[in-house]
């Protein structure tokens, strides 16, 4: 799991490192410079040239201490501030003194030698402290740097391309985009959220002398990037004398005529994911249909017809006993009395419970039933969703996708995992999880359901939340992108995930 700091937090990580820990700011630069150099020259064509455009701030002295690093390995390197030379900072005047022995003294930018294909630019205009758009010079600076990248040049962003906001992702006008981006001492939250992820390119996280425990004096929310690593190891290795009991039950409340494939790929999922049983509960007239999918799919009738409700509360209180966790809402036929029925239905059974699609649309009018849950809750709504259960725009949503997902989570004591790019797994307690796979090729119909599936059955193998939630994201996410290998992004569907969930478990030794 590797820490995710805002601005803020960073601040306090390096003054902790330099008040603790003896590690000089200096240091810190000189750190952060040696590894910028070093991205720089990884991308670099033979005998390629460096351009360094600085600004007056700190950032602009990592660049310095880059630009030395480049000259003393004898490559060809031009300098450039870029700014009012009057607010250059201490460390920053230090390490331009320090350059100038190298014969090298900064040229104006208007000046400067246009790089070409297979040339770098490294960008160390802003770091992780810029609060308004890019104006004047840097402007001018970086839409420069765009025209150079298209040129054929590549980019090489110091900690954050300049213009992106470190705590929000969102660009400025004008913003860089990088082809790397060197991360210093931890993420930051423009690393790992769109659209800075994106433009942020690869993004390489270098040490730069702050310490392990250098995090765990930042205060305030706790953000964390899932890796493969802890997905791994929170599935439990099976004993060669479990039976299918050992691996749980899980009911699946769903699909209805025109929609059994939501529940049988809901199904299929937990049964791909390795629940012992799965058992779908249905109108009678959808069941069929969704039994023929899978004979290893058993099957449940509910009583009535027509959209779920209070009259179906007691045959569901009888199919949960037994049970060991529910999947509850894609494709369910829902009315007036569907939200009070989830309301009943978790405050009777104590089974943990993941509410998606319908069932999410069904207790957005009343969230306070959520409250009377007895057993753990996992809600995993799209965007959409996410803007009726907070009755915000979804453009809100989208514009500050952590802050809301904490804080419905928190409201309501449930774990949110809100679906999209870098889907979010927030717990009631405050930590919010970045979830790094998946790809557009999963911006189909049904992928959502094989994700209810595979929590389904996490939670049902008695993995605790929120393990449980970031587990199932990953690895749902990692059956794309093995899915994407073989099918490409234009032609992945939902079902194409169930073989790509074999794919994980075989690559974890599950």
């Amino acid at each position: 799991m590797q820490r995710v700091l805002t601005a803020v937090q960073m601040r306090e990580a390096e003054a902790a490192a330099q008040e603790h820990h003896g590690m000089p700011s200096g240091l810190l630069m000189e750190n952060a410079g040696r590894a910028l150099a070093e991205a720089a020259r990884s991308v670099a064509a033979p005998g390629a040239r460096f351009t360094v455009l600085c600004g007056p701030g700190n950032n602009g002295g990592d660049g310095l201490v880059a630009a030395r690093f480049l000259l003393e390995g004898g490559a060809r390197v031009v300098v450039s501030l870029v700014g009012d030379s009057a607010k250059t900072s201490p460390e920053s005047k230090r390490n331009l003194t320090a350059l100038e022995g190298f014969g090298e003294s900064p040229r104006a930018f208007e000046v400067l030698p246009e790089p070409g294909p297979g040339d770098v630019v490294v960008d160390a205009l802003f770091g992780t402290g810029l609060h308004r758009a890019p104006a004047g010079a840097f402007a001018d600076a970086i839409g420069t740097m765009a025209r150079w990248r298209r040129a054929g040049a590549k980019v090489v962003a110091a900690d954050v391309p300049s213009g992106l906001q470190s705590d929000t992702a969102e660009p400025f006008t004008p913003c860089v985009e990088a082809d790397v981006t060197v991360a210093f001492g931890f993420l930051k939250p423009a690393h790992e959220l769109e659209p800075g992820a994106s433009l942020c390119g690869d993004v390489r996280r270098v040490d730069i002398g702050l310490g392990g425990e250098a995090s765990r004096v930042a205060s305030g929310p706790e953000l964390f990037r899932v890796e493969e690593k802890d997905a791994r190891e929170a599935l439990p290795v099976r004993r060669a004398d479990s039976h299918k009991g050992t691996y749980g039950h899980v009911l699946v409340v769903a699909g209805s005529p025109g929609k059994t494939g939501a529940a049988a790929m809901v199904a299929l999922a937990a049964l791909r994911s390795g629940a012992g049983l799965v058992t779908v509960a249905t109108r009678a007239e959808a069941l069929p249909a969704v039994m023929a999918h899978s004979p290893e799919i058993m099957g449940l009738a509910l009583p009535g017809d027509g959209p779920l409700g209070r009259a179906d509360l007691e045959a569901l209180k009888a199919a949960l006993e037994g049970k060991d966790a529910l999947v509850m809402g894609p494709g369910i036929p829902r009315g007036p009395e569907t939200g009070a029925l989830i309301g009943d239905l978790l405050a009777a059974v104590d089974v943990p419970a993941v509410l998606d699609a319908d069932a999410l649309n069904a207790v957005a009018d009343d969230l306070s039933v959520l409250r009377r849950a007895k057993g753990p809750v996992v809600l995993t709504p799209h965007p959409g969703e996410m803007s009726r259960l907070t009755g915000k725009p979804t453009k809100e949503v989208q514009l500050h996708r952590v802050g809301m997902a904490r804080q419905l989570a928190a409201a309501l004591h449930v774990t949110v995992v809100l679906k999209g790019s870098r889907t979010l797994i927030a717990e009631s307690g405050g930590r919010v999880f970045i979830n790094p796979t998946g790809n557009p090729g999963m911006a189909t119909g049904g992928t959502g359901d094989v994700l209810s599936g595979v929590c389904g059955a996490l939670l049902a193998q008695a993995i605790p939340l929120p393990q449980a939630a970031w587990t199932a994201v990953y690895a749902h996410g990692l059956a794309g992108d093995l899915a994407a290998e073989r099918r490409g992004l234009m032609g992945l569907i939902a079902t194409d995930l169930l073989k790509g969930l074999g794919s994980v478990w075989v690559r974890w030794g599950r």
